[in-house]
């Protein structure tokens, strides 16, 4: 029969033949461990997106500070340091047990970079990166405390 017909019964929501053999679970574990490595993906992006522009939003809520200046000091020292996130590996372990394969270096190196640096990811170019975080959260912070540290 046609596979419009197939679709709206639901026959291409279940999982491939070769996997119900093996037990439906499986699938649906895979796919879950899948879905966890995705959620660690946005997570860290927006992680990233903190650590670089966060500051700025303490000129709104001057509470956030406490929370944003470790997030900034700890995406200042991987960068200097050359070290790798720990959600990097996590989603490297969430992505082996779905079965997918994983990537070696860090998040800044496999998704970011790419877009920026198509050459290449460098010790100096990781070093701007931890300079950037730096300036931009010292700007940030300047105006916070140019308007007397008192949030919106």
């Amino acid at each position: 029969r046609g596979g419009l017909a197939r679709t709206l019964r639901g026959a291409e929501a279940r999982p491939p033949a070769g996997l119900a053999r093996r037990g439906v679970s499986s699938y649906y574990l895979r796919v879950l461990w899948r879905l966890l490595a995705n959620l660690v993906v946005v997570v860290h992006g927006l992680s990233i997106v903190f650590i670089v522009l966060g500051g700025f939003l303490t000129w709104r809520w001057r509470g956030l500070a406490w929370v944003h200046v470790p997030f900034g000091v700890w995406g200042a020292v991987i960068e200097y340091a050359g070290w790798v996130c720990p959600l990097t590996p996590l989603e490297n372990y969430l992505r082996a047990k779905a079965g997918l394969a994983g990537y070696s270096g860090g998040f800044i190196e496999h998704y970011v970079l790419p877009l920026m640096y198509p050459a290449g990811f460098t010790p100096r170019v990781q070093f701007v990166l931890g300079t950037v975080v730096v300036a931009v959260n010292a700007v940030a912070y300047g105006g916070y405390f140019l308007r007397g540290g008192k949030g919106s």
